[in-house]
């Protein structure tokens, strides 16, 4: 019987890199396309791709059991327009990249489970969002309704597609947590703005599990919200954070700072100051069991 095997396009960062570990101590082989491949300490295989054009990398795909779409340029940056046009270019041309490279293989993969964002949809104040709520309309949900458009657009009748709108992913080797912790450690952990903002989170170990079911659960199509069931605001997650880590109080950082700050290291105020509400009711309904369904205690195992 031949070795399961994983193709994650763009997983050399923190979800992809959780991923591969996951996997691998399944025993499955994980081949991970990336445009810089490097020799790893795990085994798993990094082959060179430029997330435009087919290449020698497509053989992995022919019976895979599955591939893992997260390429994409970092949105952590100033969302000029022409930054817009880079962020919304290197996601739709990777996705309709594999699609062309699912075509073309002999055993095209069971499943393709594609990555996207809540910032699907937009700056919803504290209005409560299901996988059934409408597109926003400021440019992260500009960017990602045309990612998720080139994914369904995608004709692949015999791989099952996952699209996940992932939320704020909490781990300790990446995503927003490190450099809250930091802030909050200097006492510099208070709200962001007016704080009232919704940060629809997760933590890492669920949004792995997330992926892992979505391969292996063959009733699972569609779009899914993946984020845990207890969205909360900026200020009650900055508040909880300062309680884990022993920091009583901090002062908050106006709105103004937030943008200054931000245009003086070049990312992006909104990410910090806009927010939404987002449920996951499909993962729900599929009896998906949360690991920390609440902030508090995915904030200590992650301490």
């Amino acid at each position: 019987m031949s070795k399961r095997r994983i193709v994650i396009a763009g997983g050399t960062g923190f979800i992809g890199s959780a991923l591969a570990a996951d996997w691998l101590a399944q025993g499955v082989e994980v081949v991970v396309l990336t445009r810089s491949p490097r020799q790893r300490n795990d085994s798993a295989i990094e082959v060179q791709w430029d997330g435009a054009h087919i290449g020698e990398w497509i053989q992995y795909l022919s019976g895979a059991e599955a591939v893992i779409g997260l390429a994409g340029k970092n949105i952590n940056c100033r969302h000029t327009p022409e930054a817009v046009r880079e962020l919304t270019k290197s996601r739709v041309n990777a996705v309709q990249t594999l699609a062309a490279a699912i075509g073309h293989v002999t055993r095209p993969p069971g499943v393709w489970v594609q990555a996207s964002a809540v910032g699907f949809y937009g700056n919803c104040g504290d209005a409560i969002l299901d996988e059934r709520s409408p597109n926003g309309d400021n440019s992260l949900a500009e960017i990602c309704r045309q990612w998720e458009g080139a994914f369904e657009s995608a004709r692949v009748p015999r791989t099952r597609k996952v699209l996940l709108r992932i939320g704020v992913v909490l781990g300790r080797e990446g995503g927003a947590l490190p450099v809250l912790a930091r802030l909050t450690r200097l006492f510099l952990g208070g709200r962001a703005g007016n704080g009232k903002q919704f940060v629809s989170w997760i933590h890492v170990k669920d949004l792995t599990r997330m992926f892992l079911e979505s391969v292996r659960r063959a009733e699972l199509v569609g779009a899914f919200n993946a984020v845990a069931p207890s969205p909360v605001t900026n200020k009650e997650l900055m508040r909880q954070l300062r309680r884990v880590l022993w920091r009583p109080w901090s002062p908050p950082a106006p709105g103004w700072a937030i943008k200054m700050g931000a245009r003086l290291t070049g990312t992006e105020p909104s990410l910090a100051l806009d927010g939404c509400r987002v449920l996951p009711k499909r993962f729900s309904e599929a009896r998906f069991e949360f690991q920390f369904p609440e902030l508090r205690e995915a904030l200590i195992d992650l301490k």
